[in-house]
């Protein structure tokens, strides 16, 4: 199974240490960047996958919107 995150924020340090802990934590970068500005700020966004071997990996709020799906 695979996991999506698409990951946001401020384009600072921050925002690059989110992205790195996810790459350290086994995702990988999946498409472009992306990038706007609100008036004051770049934001930026990273889409990131990781394959896992069961549903026991997944994290318990994407669990529950996936059920939340499911039982549509």
């Amino acid at each position: 199974m695979k996991i999506y995150k698409y990951l946001t924020g401020k384009d600072d340090v921050n925002f690059c240490a989110r992205i790195t802990q996810a790459l350290n934590e086994g995702y990988a970068l999946y498409g472009s960047p992306t990038m706007t500005f609100n008036g004051v700020d770049v934001i930026v966004g990273q889409s990131v996958t990781k394959e896992v071997a069961d549903e026991s990996e997944i994290p318990d709020g994407l669990k529950q919107a996936m059920a939340q799906l499911s039982s549509k």
